[in-house]
């Protein structure tokens, strides 16, 4: 049996537009980014989609919500693996100029694996929770089948983009995902193993040491069947 995933990065936000750090703050699409999620849209149009998942984050809601414009009554899952890196106290800052005043370390974090910024995530450990995510949703297609939307960020895109594109880490660190673009993946769940996922380990996050907002909340859908993660 195969399930397609439609994996895509939300689209363009003013945080984008303007070089900063966005992380976990809630910046909004611009109007180039409506029209990129728009041609997602279209690239999907014509694909039987079951079920979609999305962070929290309102970019990551409102591409997903205009990709899913031609699917009406989709089950939408809000969850968190798939949020953002959090880039802690950098979170509003332009990158140019922490390259110009910091060269050393922003090459350090910005693209390297397990460098994290202060009080933020390292890419390591956004991968391990976007692996816990994908481990938890192959478990659950092998009882519930379908194909699966799914609205990401920037660095929450590359680890599936490592697995099914079978990328090495360098280039997982350092690849570009556009934002008008769904990646389509066929997942097939007789032959698939993603044991070395650690599925069965019970995988969670470790948020200790990230800057958490007052607005974050982890467990942010009860109705998402994957709810052994929170």
């Amino acid at each position: 049996m195969i399930c397609k995933l439609f994996v895509f990065r939300h689209a363009e936000t003013f945080d984008n537009k303007n070089g900063v750090f966005s992380g976990w703050r809630d910046a909004k699409l611009t109007p180039k980014g409506v029209l990129e999620a728009e041609e997602i849209a279209r690239q999907l149009a014509e694909f039987k989609i079951d079920y979609a998942f999305t962070s929290h984050l309102k970019r990551a809601k409102k591409t997903l919500k205009i990709v899913l414009k031609n699917h009406p009554q989709i089950p939408i899952f809000v969850d968190d693996r798939l949020i953002e890196r959090c880039y802690g106290l950098l979170q509003g800052r332009t990158k140019r100029r922490l390259a110009f005043e910091e060269p050393e370390f922003y090459e350090q974090f910005h693209r390297g694996y397990d460098v994290a910024p202060p009080q933020g995530e390292s890419l390591k450990m956004v991968e391990k929770r976007v692996k816990s995510f994908l481990s938890d949703l192959e478990e659950w297609l092998q009882k519930n089948p379908g194909n699966v939307a799914i609205s990401c960020h920037n660095n929450s895109v590359r680890p599936f983009r490592k697995l099914f594109e079978r990328l090495n880490l360098i280039q997982m660190c350092r690849i570009e995902t556009p934002q008008n673009q769904a990646m389509i993946y066929n997942l097939e769940l007789k032959n698939t193993d993603l044991s070395h996922l650690g599925k069965h380990l019970k995988v969670k996050a470790k948020w200790d040491g990230v800057l958490l907002s007052n607005h974050i909340k982890l467990a942010t859908d009860p109705q998402n069947p994957l709810t052994k993660y929170y």
